[in-house]
């Protein structure tokens, strides 16, 4: 990745910052926005600020609007590229008079950013998590091929020695079920390394979440590769 890699700013003491990568659709199942919530009431218990997706809608807006009710906009960065305005975020209009995207209002929605394109937006989510204190990380609630893209280039960083922030996902009814048998099964034909099978840990309710990323021990199989120096 070269110069474009995103290493993190030295600065003072931060505080601990979980990137949620998730829906910007509730779900079938009530669960999945009950396990938004619950997961926002967690992160309040233990001060903890949230990266997201910024988005107003689905497990997006109901995860960002309930941290922010118990916690202030401080607690809350979303990070949005200019093209997905429209479509993330609720009633928004694409652009002001002065010809500026609108952003949410932050007393609701907490802080919010907007990029130029994907590549920035993930750049910029996983440079606010590696700036975080101790049990910073990254955590996938239900989502789609957005949500899942996500969670997978973060493990490929993990892996590959980008950062060494934890990787969970918030498993709700069984929904990360296939995905933890996959790299089970990737293991046993010999795609995966043994070393790097738990790069992704699972976490079942959202304490589960805080502890797992607490907790998080870096695979003995990632590489210890030097990004940002060539």
């Amino acid at each position: 990745m070269g110069n474009d890699s995103p290493t993190p700013e030295p600065s003072k003491a931060q505080p601990v910052k979980i990137c949620v990568f998730c829906g910007s659709s509730p779900g079938n199942s009530p669960a999945h926005m009950e396990a938004a919530r619950s997961l926002a009431h967690a992160m309040h218990q233990h001060s903890i600020h949230l990266v997201y997706g910024g988005g107003t809608v689905g497990l997006m807006g109901e995860l960002a609007r309930t941290l922010v009710s118990l916690s202030g906009p401080e607690a809350v960065q979303g990070i949005i590229p200019a093209p997905l305005v429209q479509y993330e975020q609720k009633d928004a209009a694409q652009t002001t008079d002065n010809n500026e995207i609108n952003t949410p209002d932050e007393a609701i929605y907490g802080r919010t950013s907007v990029t130029a394109d994907m590549h920035t937006r993930k750049k910029s989510m996983a440079r606010a998590v590696m700036e975080g204190g101790p049990g910073s990380g990254f955590v996938a609630l239900g989502g789609g091929y957005g949500t899942l893209e996500e969670l997978l280039e973060v493990s490929t960083w993990n892996q590959l020695g980008i950062h060494d922030r934890g990787v969970a996902v918030y498993n709700v009814e069984g929904y990360y079920d296939g995905l933890l048998q996959w790299i089970q099964d990737a293991v046993k034909a010999g795609f995966i390394g043994e070393g790097n099978r738990d790069i992704i840990v699972e976490a079942k309710d959202a304490e589960g979440v805080i502890h797992a990323l607490a907790d998080y021990r870096n695979a003995q199989g990632r590489l210890q590769l030097q990004w940002g120096s060539q």
